[in-house]
């Protein structure tokens, strides 16, 4: 089982930073977000009460339904006479699933695209392509402000995307990486505080909050590690985190985007919201690449330092149990 889960992990990165994401037809993730948009058409209702329960289905039915889907792939997979053959499916499905709830390539090419519009001066696309991964209002954003919007997605999906994932399937195998990217997935759907939504995401919402709530904060504690490894200011990365990391209207957004600011020594800035960091305010090509590095890194020891070591606890505490 150790090896098992640290070989799923380690393989699925691989397999992301090589292949990178399939098309939408073809992720789970988007089959997920189809789901939850016809759940939560269902679930309107003029009644704020009804609602507001309906608000906690729309977490609870999809969670369910991968579950289910996840122990029936399992228990088919046991009724597999030869051992050895057993265990080698499972690891097989288990890397090709588990590598459905990270994006680390996917992330790195959405801020490519908008870096490669902002060097040919189209800041029109480049606004455009800033929108496909924040909720703000891109219409008017400047150059600094585009490239802001870049990594602060990019410092936040760490955690969303990767270590996030990484952490709960340490904690619970499968099922737990695909209910915390489900929940995260309802979150960026319909967890807005607007009168839309308010009643319907606030389920969500809290729900994302209280996961993210460890993984956040162990991101940007693992990006300062990363950062002096790279040679980047870990010092000011570490007292940034410590200092901005609470700046953000979420409770958890905050660390890893403040802990990236204060690793490139520049500053981020969400405007009427928020500014994160002290540096220079010009934000270069340069520190958009060194950015992409920091989350690989910042990944790869996340899965050496943090998943790993709860993978043999757990194992260790199964162990005692047994016994």
């Amino acid at each position: 089982m150790i090896l098992e889960s640290i070989i799923i992990i380690g393989f699925a990165i691989i397999l992301d930073l090589i292949f990178g994401d399939p098309k939408n037809r073809y992720h789970p993730t988007a089959w997920i977000g189809n789901f939850i948009g016809s759940i939560t058409t269902c679930m309107k209702n003029e009644s704020q009460t009804l609602e507001k329960f309906g608000g906690i289905f729309i977490v609870l039915i999809p969670v369910s339904i991968s579950y289910i889907v996840l122990f029936g792939l399992d228990f088919s997979i046991d009724f597999i006479n030869a051992e050895f053959w057993s265990v080698v499916i499972s690891i097989i499905f288990g890397i090709i699933l588990f590598k459905m709830t990270i994006a680390i390539r996917g992330m790195e090419l959405h801020a490519l695209a908008v870096l490669d519009s902002i060097q040919k001066n189209d800041l029109t696309q480049a606004r455009k392509n800033l929108s496909m991964i924040v909720k703000r209002n891109t219409k008017n954003l400047d150059k600094n402000h585009i490239l802001s919007g870049t990594l602060e997605s990019l410092s936040e999906n760490i955690v969303d995307g990767i270590t996030g994932p990484m952490f709960y399937f340490a904690l619970f195998g499968l099922p737990g990486a695909f209910a915390y990217r489900i929940v995260n997935t309802v979150d960026s759907m319909v967890g807005y505080k607007t009168h839309m939504f308010k009643n319907l995401g606030w389920f969500g919402a809290n729900c994302d909050n209280i996961l993210n709530y460890i993984p956040s904060r162990l991101t940007g504690l693992t990006m300062v590690l990363g950062a002096m490894l790279l040679g980047h200011d870990w010092k000011n990365c570490y007292a940034i985190f410590k200092r901005d990391g609470k700046k953000t209207d979420s409770p958890n957004a905050g660390y890893p985007m403040a802990a990236l600011a204060g690793a490139l020594g520049t500053t981020f800035e969400k405007i009427e919201h928020y500014s994160l960091g002290s540096g220079n305010q010009e934000i270069t090509s340069k520190k958009v690449t060194d950015a992409i590095a920091l989350m690989k890194v910042t990944s790869l020891l996340f899965f050496g330092i943090v998943s790993i070591p709860i993978i043999l606890f757990i194992s260790l505490m199964e162990s005692i149990l047994i016994a």
